[in-house]
């Protein structure tokens, strides 16, 4: 964000002015935020549906295993040797295995997933940087004395010239009797 007091002319600068480039800046500031966030929250949806996809075919070649022993045992009681059963078994292993590896990286995928801790870490500065900003001290009115002068011959400017000037005091005085 650019300093607005380094700007050349900035004195010189309305009210409305100031206020349209703080609108301006803040607005720059909560979309470079919100694609920060977008940016992290794809990633880690990225990184989920790999695991998701590895867990998915893990389950698969589970399922696919089941008819696989089942064949190997039917035919291992039958045989009681070497033979056919054995290779059934094999490929069942084969398949286990191979679940297992593919079971162990969705892990992995989803052992990496963690909050988006850049636009966390960026919104906490951001709010302490919004806390610590302070209004612009304006010029003290006592209780009996009228206010400054408004410049500009608008119908607000003279309607505050001419509003008498109350403080908080009075006023609620006035409101209880």
């Amino acid at each position: 964000m650019s300093d607005p007091g380094n700007n050349a002319g900035s004195a010189d600068r309305s009210l409305g002015q100031l206020v349209a480039a703080a609108t301006a800046e803040m607005s720059a500031l909560v979309h470079d935020e919100i694609a920060l966030a977008k940016a992290e929250v794809r990633q880690d949806v990225k990184r989920g549906a790999i695991g998701s996809v590895a867990m998915i075919v893990a389950a698969v070649l589970l399922l696919f295993m089941m008819p696989m022993l089942s064949f190997a045992a039917a035919y291992g009681i039958h045989n009681l040797g070497l033979g056919l059963a054995w290779s059934f078994l094999i490929v069942a292993g084969g398949f286990f295995l191979l679940a297992a590896l593919l079971g162990l990286i969705g892990w992995l995928k989803f052992r990496k997933l963690k909050p988006p801790e850049k636009s966390i870490a960026s919104a906490k500065q951001t709010a302490a940087v919004l806390q610590g900003v302070k209004p612009h001290p304006r010029p003290a009115v006592g209780a009996g004395t009228s206010r400054p002068a408004v410049s500009g011959s608008t119908l607000a400017g003279k309607a505050m010239e001419k509003a008498p000037v109350q403080d908080k005091a009075s006023a609620v005085a006035r409101s209880s009797t």
